[in-house]
């Protein structure tokens, strides 16, 4: 049976990450911040995945830095698929 971790990671996969990590056009510097989004989702638990989640939205420098990277290089990035993300990983689901 999957984990809400594996479920909040396989929706990431199919909608951001596995497209960056398998193009030949990407650049090593988005393949690299991609593994490491990955490394530090899969350090948390869902709710602690669904946090990071908001704060790479809501902007630091380098979650910034790093969106516009990706759509300068037409990839998608937590911004596009944010309202499928919400309605998807909300509350209600969390503690299901």
């Amino acid at each position: 049976m999957k984990t809400k971790e594996d479920e909040i990671m396989d929706f990431l996969h199919e909608k951001i990450f596995d497209a960056i990590l398998v193009s030949s056009t990407a650049s090593p510097k988005v393949k690299e911040a991609t593994q490491r989004t990955i490394s530090y989702l899969q350090q948390r638990d869902a709710k602690g995945m669904i946090e990071y989640f908001w704060h790479c939205v809501k902007g630091s420098d380098r979650s910034i830095e790093f969106a516009g990277q990706l759509k300068q290089e037409g990839f998608a990035r937590f911004e596009d698929v944010m309202e499928e993300f919400r309605r998807r990983f909300n509350e209600k689901w969390l503690n299901s």
